[in-house]
């Protein structure tokens, strides 16, 4: 979150309706065509005035985004490598992006390297049913970063981490 976010984030005040939002989706989103519509329903307000409101808390950081959080185990993703790219910085925002676009790749972002011991600065988050799938797509990550990449490592899960997210 940016330091603007975080001041918007600090001068929204939550009103009832907003906690009962956040109340009836911090745990997630019903399974529902109408997802949205339903959440209304349970909290007696117009459709378009929730999806409003959730929208002013987006744009303000209080809810700093919505989205699916999918257990890979359960796709048969056994596999689930974090790749980590030294990347020159000259070409990261550009090549970030490319990585990023890639269909296999549910995450890609940029972070400062810790030096001497941590080099790495593009982070991208590649699943596959083994190790042997992530490593033909780490091969391509790396065919695409080419010469602008001068040393990779994959960091692969070990237990799945419990995900939440804003919590009133």
């Amino acid at each position: 979150m940016t330091l603007n976010a975080q001041y918007k984030a600090s001068t929204y005040k939550l009103d009832a309706i907003d906690r009962a939002i956040i109340q009836a989706t911090q745990s997630g989103l019903p399974l529902t065509s109408q997802p949205y519509h339903t959440v209304a329903e349970q909290l007696n307000l117009p459709p378009e005035l929730l999806m409003e409101r959730m929208q002013t808390m987006l744009d303000f950081g209080v809810i700093r985004r919505i989205g699916a959080v999918p257990n890979h185990y359960s796709l048969g993703w056994n596999a689930n490598g974090m790749t980590v790219w030294d990347v020159t910085n000259a070409h990261i925002d550009d090549l970030g992006q490319q990585v990023g676009a890639l269909e296999f790749v549910s995450h890609c972002y940029r972070r400062p390297r810790l030096m001497p011991d941590w080099p790495y600065n593009l982070f991208a988050m590649v699943h596959g049913k083994d190790r042997d799938e992530v490593a033909a797509k780490t091969a391509q990550i790396a065919a695409l970063l080419g010469s602008n990449c001068h040393a990779s490592d994959t960091l692969y899960s070990t237990q799945i981490l419990k995900k939440t997210g804003l919590r009133i």
